[in-house]
């Protein structure tokens, strides 16, 4: 019983450390230490983390536990979570379920909002889902926002970005002077902190001590450096997907997560890939709402071991066993980058993450091995497998 004690020592209920350990959670991560008290005292925190560090359960467990020992007799709307996908949403759902049977509605942009609304006459106590269409409920009186008790923005700096920071402050702006915010990322700008904070004092009207936001940074650990190891096989822009495909084959990983960042190279990828009989599945958001939730449930499932998609499935979803991930195009922003790359060699696993790159972005993959003091390993595909390429004569 090591891991309830553990768990029980920062206040987390006997029941949610129960359910906890059947679900095979056995110790808090170091996130998971530092936010829980904290958030269990009521404070604003924004913490970042490393991606699959446990960031979800640190915010989830002290709200859960909150709900069920206070109780909610009138099953008011307590806690909303706003997230940029609808696949973070459906995940963090997920979570809650996995530990709790507090009342959860789902609620997306894309969807039809009478649905939505209906599922919010069924009371639930836990609100989940985008800025936009969050708001737009408070707008329509359907989702009452005068008794909720804690804002949580999981991916911050993208709530906060600039094409959907107008609809998450707004969003704030609704919601009562008395909450509870709670921020957090695997990358938080001093910008983005700021924002947050400028936004928690307008609510209170003051910068007081009561409304500052404590900003909680794990050191890291190097999950980059440690666990993932970084290859960069050198392709023409014309030859990318066969060397994919070849890598592929070479490679036979056991569940493979393809990066592009242009939704037509996504579903070209993908059809080439099925013209020479290699199952795979797609996420952009070019595809519909149940489309891409069967594509994620395949791939989780393990029913198909290779998803390719857009930066949708780069922040904050978590799926287990990624052995490889293969990025097509080196993003603009290195944030992207470690997003994508951080996909693998989660929960203490180690992982591949592999840039297929024209000349151009070669050159900028070694500057990024520089900026962020990695290693990355030269590789060529040869007779059917990935090796180094032959030594330089001198």
């Amino acid at each position: 019983m090591g891991m309830s004690t553990s768990f029980l020592e920062l206040k987390v209920t006997e029941q949610l450390a129960e359910r906890l350990e059947q679900s095979g959670i056995t110790e808090p991560t170091e996130v998971q230490k530092k936010v829980i008290p904290l958030v269990y005292e009521g404070k604003n925190v924004m913490f970042q983390s490393e991606t699959g560090t446990g960031k979800t359960f640190a915010y989830l467990l002290p709200l859960l536990g909150r709900l069920e020992q206070h109780g909610n007799p009138s099953k008011a709307v307590k806690i909303i979570i706003a997230t940029p996908t609808y696949e973070l949403a459906s995940q963090i759902k997920s979570q809650v379920q996995k530990v709790s049977g507090i009342k959860c509605a789902l609620v997306i942009g894309g969807a039809p909002i009478s649905r939505q609304a209906e599922l919010l006459k069924e009371k639930p106590e836990i609100v989940i889902g985008s800025s936009a269409r969050l708001l737009e409920l408070i707008h329509l009186k359907k989702l009452k926002a005068d008794k909720i008790e804690a804002f949580v923005l999981d991916e911050t700096d993208r709530l906060l970005s600039k094409d959907l920071r107008e609809s998450t402050e707004a969003l704030m702006e609704r919601l009562p002077k008395s909450v509870q915010l709670i921020g957090n990322s695997a990358t938080v700008s001093e910008y983005t902190r700021s924002i947050l904070q400028k936004a928690r004092d307008g609510l209170n009207g003051t910068s007081g001590e009561q409304g500052s936001i404590l900003l909680v940074t794990l050191p890291p650990e190097d999950i980059l450096r440690r666990q993932i190891v970084h290859w960069a096989i050198f392709a023409e822009r014309r030859d990318k997907i066969d060397t994919l495909r070849s890598f592929i084959h070479a490679e036979q990983p056991g569940k493979l997560l393809v990066f592009s960042g242009s939704t037509d190279q996504v579903d070209n990828i993908a059809s080439k890939l099925r013209y020479k009989h290699i199952a795979c599945e797609i996420l952009s958001k070019k595809a519909g709402r149940q489309e891409r939730k069967a594509a994620v449930d395949r791939f989780r499932s393990g029913k198909i071991s290779i998803l390719i998609t857009t930066d949708l499935a780069a922040r904050g979803l978590d799926f287990s066993g990624v052995t490889h991930v293969v990025q097509m195009d080196l993003p603009e922003e290195t944030d992207f980058f470690i997003h994508r790359a951080g996909r693998t060699a989660r929960a203490g696993n180690s992982g591949i993450n592999c840039v297929i790159g024209d000349e151009y972005e070669m050159r900028r993959f070694a500057q990024l091995e520089k900026k962020l003091k990695i290693i990355v390993h030269p590789k060529i595909l040869y007779k059917g497998t990935v090796t180094d390429p032959a030594p330089l004569d001198n």
